[in-house]
């Protein structure tokens, strides 16, 4: 099956936005094919303020109406708890509002950015799709992260190298309870760290100390922004790390 293919049997979809590349590649090419379209972009907690901007910028650039779902995904006791299995959980959450939104927006059929390249044993998440009846044709086709960022590459999609962004709630450890207050300081670290110029990282939190992970070639730049770095994100963690156990290339 094509994307073309998909979409003239589903002329008329929902799209469960994040502003990622896969997600806005999908939404691209719905603005192509399909003769009514909307975007819908779940904001909660777990959510950087980034991700809503750039999901703005791309729905404004596409013409494609964008729908903001607010929920407070920390009312969840079991999603704040913070088990091995909490993505599976605020997916549901997730899902059934933007099913929910949908719906009363007169879409039965919602579609997400879930590839090819996805390995349902690493996201949980997943698990949530097939409950919602949810539909995943960039998966469905056989399309690739490599090859959704080659293709937004050449529709010249500003998102086609943007990094892989994991939501702020897998900064914190499996089984410690998650707050706004450790998710303000991861968001606040990250957004400092990439005000420096990194990308493709993360600032988890071990204990009440920020462990900073970086690609090899990053390394350096933060050696040299060593001071920088401790002063400020010292306003939220007891102590600061660099992890060499270094992150691959995305």
């Amino acid at each position: 099956m094509t994307l073309n293919e998909f979409f003239v049997k589903n002329p008329k979809v929902a799209v469960a936005f994040s502003g990622g590349v896969d997600s806005a590649y999908l939404l691209y090419v719905a603005k192509q094919y399909c003769t009514e379209v909307r975007a819908y972009f779940l904001k909660s907690e777990f959510q950087p303020q980034f991700e809503l901007n750039d999901a703005i910028r791309l729905a404004k650039e596409l013409g494609v109406p964008l729908r903001i779902v607010s929920i407070d995904v920390l009312s969840s006791e079991i999603v704040a708890n913070n088990p091995y299995d909490r993505c599976h959980h605020c997916k549901r959450l997730t899902f059934q509002a933007i099913r929910k939104a949908a719906s009363s927006d007169g879409f039965s059929v919602l579609i997400d950015g879930t590839n090819a390249s996805d390995d349902p044993e690493k996201r949980p998440g997943m698990w949530a799709i097939s409950e919602f009846s949810i539909l995943s044709p960039l998966r469905e086709c056989g399309l690739t992260k490599s090859d959704i960022r080659q293709l937004s590459k050449n529709a010249g999609l500003f998102t086609w190298n943007k990094p892989a962004y994991a939501c702020l709630a897998t900064r914190v450890p499996f089984g410690e309870r998650i707050t706004k207050e450790k998710l303000t300081a991861t968001e606040s670290s990250e957004d400092f760290l990439f005000s420096l110029g990194l990308k493709n990282f993360r600032v988890r939190r071990f204990g009440d100390a920020a462990k900073i992970e970086v690609t090899s070639g990053q390394i350096e730049k933060v050696i040299n922004n060593r001071e920088l770095i401790l002063t400020e994100l010292k306003k939220y963690y007891s102590g600061v790390m660099l992890d060499l156990n270094v992150r691959r290339q995305e």
